[in-house]
């Protein structure tokens, strides 16, 4: 994830703030504190108190399943930090309450305005410029996302016990109303925290003020790199997850970076921070693919595109994939990205470019839309690059299904010659059949379509008992498969197939073919998703 919440970049707020980390103070006695209390100075312990709200606005995020003494230890770090104290139980409904009292685990409906209430209370600490520690569940990695998520004064400590300490604490306590039987379904939902969140991951196995101590030293540790840095290359992370079904948006460029179904990769993507090559998971807009010389003429305008491919004399893939997407939405399950493309040399049209990427008992359905905020007509078309993989260690032996009745043919500059039938050649994958030895950068058209309109491209497992559809829902009508045999990277040559939706073919800014006209004020919609089957 972007966000840097780890405790080696806390702010270095001095001696005021952090007392000496060789010295436990004697906690005061434990009890409920209100909303937003700041607890006294406990006797004995230095008392930095009164300048504590000049501090940065920083939030302490204290994570754990039942029992792992959360409010325990997050109210003895707040009386350690001098900073206010928030228990965000205290923001679930009484039905909530009820539910777990009567022994029934709580949804993730119920707990969506719970976690949105909590979200508020940091956002308002925040704002106001005033530190605080929260005591807060946040099992899952969806639910720490929302309470983090573009929040980098957040910091997250997670508070990590075996299921017998837990279980042997639950069952010592007197009158909360969150029942030891409940305690299975708490670690059936608990996501350990990942390696991107940078979580201050403490063991319980000792007293209360011991596990303080060990918080505080980290959360004091001198920073190694600047705070809150996003990962180099791809910016925010956004995670979905829908059952078991799991993908991370990217804010360069809206990329999908990663999408897999229990814990088994269905893309052939990237790591947060590594550079993203060879197109993987990027949007392109305002055209797919290349147009030849970067040059075309539109609306009684000679107009030249920068040469992204020089050593193909094209430009290629569109102007948004090395700019940043903004976050406009968010769910557990869904979110949404978006950018303005504004008018520059090559392409002076404006655009509203929306990217919404959400999951279902199905798989993933990526929705852009495109509109037209400018005063003038503008070409437009769109793809998308992901690279598909089931799992074998090169595309060789996998299965392909391309239902369609043509290819387009190119030149030596990869730019369409015209369309010629599958049957009878080596590219007629109407049947499926390994790719063998095939060498694949392949436009495809005559799409079949089902009768609701849709066209499935299918990746299968060499077995044949499970693979990937690449379903075409919306404003597509080419597809481009590509086995990988060109990339610059030789260890990633034929790892997975791109299988690249089109709402027109390469150089449609020239040829016109399939390219869409958007009128001021109108729309297009580019639809598809990724639906895995069968037995993994």
């Amino acid at each position: 994830m972007a966000r840097d919440h780890g405790p080696d970049h806390l702010p270095d707020h001095g001696p005021d703030h952090l007392p000496d980390h060789g010295r436990v103070p004697t906690p005061a006695p434990l009890h409920k504190v209100r909303p937003g209390e700041v607890r006294p100075a406990p006797s004995g312990q230095a008392g930095p108190r009164a300048r504590a709200t000049k501090a940065p606005a920083t939030v302490v995020l204290v994570t754990g399943v039942a029992g792992a003494g959360k409010s325990t230890v997050a109210l003895l770090l707040a009386d350690r930090l001098g900073w206010a104290y928030q228990d965000a139980d205290d923001f679930h409904t009484p039905a909530n309450r009820a539910r777990m009292a009567a022994g029934e685990a709580l949804t993730d409906e119920d707990r969506r305005p719970w976690l949105a209430s909590v979200a508020a209370w940091i956002d308002r600490r925040i704002a106001a410029g005033e530190p605080a520690v929260v005591a807060c569940s946040a099992l899952k990695r969806a639910y720490r996302d929302q309470l983090a998520g573009g929040r980098p004064a957040v910091r997250l400590v997670h508070l990590h016990g075996s299921r017998q300490l837990i279980r042997s604490r639950l069952l010592s306590r007197d009158g909360h109303f969150f029942p030891a039987r409940l305690l299975e379904s708490q670690f059936a939902d608990l996501q350990e925290p990942e390696p991107d969140e940078h979580a201050c991951v403490v063991d319980i196995d000792r007293p209360p003020e011991a596990v303080v101590a060990a918080i505080v030293a980290q959360l004091s540790a001198v920073p190694t790199q600047e705070p809150h840095m996003p990962p180099a290359a791809s910016g925010e992370q956004w995670r979905l997850h829908h059952g078991a079904h799991e993908a991370v948006v990217v804010e360069l460029g809206g990329a999908l970076r990663h999408y897999g179904v229990g814990g088994r990769p269905l893309l052939d993507g990237f790591a947060a921070d590594e550079r993203i090559t060879g197109g993987r998971g990027q949007l392109l807009v305002p055209w797919p693919n290349r147009v030849a010389g970067g040059s075309y003429r539109f609306g009684g305008e000679d107009l030249q595109l920068p040469l992204t491919e020089p050593e193909n004399d094209n430009a290629i893939h569109g102007l948004l994939r090395w700019v940043p997407w903004q976050l406009l939405a968010r769910s557990e399950d869904a979110v949404t990205v978006g950018t303005t493309l504004f008018p520059q040399p090559g392409y002076p049209y404006q655009l509203e470019v929306t990217a919404e990427y959400r999951l279902g008992p199905e798989g993933l359905e990526t929705t852009v839309t495109a509109t037209n905020v400018g005063d003038a007509a503008a070409p437009y078309g769109v793809g998308q690059h992901p690279y598909l993989t089931v799992g074998t260690d090169r595309v060789d032996t996998a299965l392909l299904t391309v239902p369609a009745r043509h290819r387009l043919g190119t030149d030596e500059h990869g730019l369409p010659t015209g369309e010629e039938p599958v049957e009878g050649t080596a590219y007629d994958f109407r049947t499926a059949r390994p790719i063998g030895v095939e060498r694949l950068d392949t436009a495809y058209t005559g799409l079949d379509r089902d009768p609701a309109g849709h066209c499935t491209v299918r990746l299968a497992h060499p077995s044949g008992r499970h693979g990937i559809d690449v379903r075409l829902v919306e404003g597509i009508r080419y597809v481009q498969v590509y086995t990988g045999d060109t990339l610059s990277e030789p260890g990633t040559r034929r790892r997975g197939v791109a299988i690249e939706p089109m709402s027109c073919p390469a150089d449609a800014f020239r040829s016109g073919t399939a390219l869409t006209v958007l009128q001021p004020g109108a729309s297009h919609v580019f639809r598809w998703g990724l639906v895995p089957w069968g037995s993994w």
